[in-house]
């Protein structure tokens, strides 16, 4: 069996930020894959699934109403370290740091009902944290520069 490419990453010196895991091509289309390194692998406690569960609410709910266009899937490493954005198109990390950041700060300012918060529209609606997650999201704007 193949070895996938993030295993090869050395997660002893993988530092916070934004990343460009991998670029794709099925059919003539491209794909790229973002890692959101929210926290130092092996270093820094990992986000609670509560953090986690809510950044992947607010952030699904971002991109696919805010870059529709291009946005295949944003959900959370199961390492609990960072998140996934896979993308449409051959980008790299400068091309969508706005949109990230944008993200963050609707995450940030974010008020009220999660997104998909109840037992008809998500299989754990109870384990959500949204402030730690505006937390998590602060402290990624940093990482990113903002």
């Amino acid at each position: 069996m193949d070895r996938i490419a993030s295993f090869e990453v050395n997660h002893l010196t993988l530092m916070p930020g934004l990343y460009v895991s991998r670029i794709d091509e099925m059919d003539g289309f491209y794909f790229t894959t973002f890692d959101l390194r929210f926290t130092r692998p092996n270093f820094e406690p990992v986000m609670d699934t509560s953090v986690c569960h809510t950044i992947e609410h607010l952030g699904a709910t971002y991109f696919r109403s805010n870059h529709k266009d291009i946005t295949m899937y944003f959900g959370p490493m199961g390492c609990r370290t960072g998140f996934y954005l896979i993308l449409k198109g051959n980008l790299s990390s400068d091309d969508i740091k706005d949109y990230v950041r944008n993200c963050m700060r609707f995450i940030v300012v974010f008020e009220g009902k999660i997104p998909g918060q109840s037992a008809i529209e998500c299989g754990n609606y109870l384990d959500l944290n949204l402030d730690m997650a505006k937390y998590y999201a602060r402290k990624y704007l940093e990482i990113l520069g903002d």
